[in-house]
């Protein structure tokens, strides 16, 4: 799979329209209104914008599992509720991006690509679905351990919760372990990059 969108082009987003997206804020609780008042360093602005070209990845491929119509019902009613899980994620760093003035990328500004197969059949899918999410759950234990706002740190912390909660389901769907590590593998963005095939020049 891969992203046209470089990592430079994420870094270097203008601060057009974003006011639009700070309206919505408060609707997704608590954590998210604090972090999106906080004063943010620029290492921590950083951070939330690639997540959200992360979280932008994810949405766009449970969009294409669940339209791909290859698994049961019990496991497409997972892949609705993982989506939407994946765009509450990226509202809210949206809403934090808002926040400080930086307009977030959106899903027009990548333009993502698959292997042949991965929509063709239900192994597939959830074998896909599994590294993608351990590998969304390493970059947001990289992001805490590099952002300094508490409030972010917080909002970090609940996100990669719910992104384990997905590896576990998916991995132990495709017949591995749903835990293991007493402590998962944080990934640098370079290990991210490699493992989805994203240019990150």
């Amino acid at each position: 799979m891969t992203a046209s969108m470089t990592r430079a082009q994420v870094l270097s987003r203008s601060a057009k329209g974003g006011a639009a997206l700070l309206v919505g804020g408060s609707a997704l609780g608590p954590l998210v209104a604090r972090a999106a008042a906080a004063p943010l360093p620029s290492a921590d602005l950083d951070n939330a914008r690639l997540l959200v070209g992360v979280e932008l990845l994810a949405s766009d491929f449970y969009s294409r599992a669940i339209k791909a119509a290859k698994t049961n019902t019990r496991v497409t009613a997972f892949l609705k509720r993982a989506s939407a899980n994946e765009r509450d994620h990226y509202r809210a760093l949206a809403v934090i991006l808002a926040g400080a003035g930086v307009t977030p990328a959106g899903s027009d500004d990548f333009d993502f690509t698959y292997p042949g197969r991965t929509f063709k059949r239900r192994r597939a899918i959830i074998e896909f679905a599994g590294m993608l999410e351990a590998t969304t759950l390493g970059a947001y234990l990289t992001a805490l351990g590099t952002t300094e706002t508490r409030a972010l740190r917080a909002l970090m912390a609940s996100i990669g919760a719910c992104e384990a909660q997905h590896s576990a389901y998916f991995t132990t769907l495709a017949g591995g372990k749903p835990f293991g590590r007493s402590f998962p593998r944080a990934l640098s963005i370079d290990q991210v990059a490699k493992k989805l095939n994203l240019e990150v020049g």
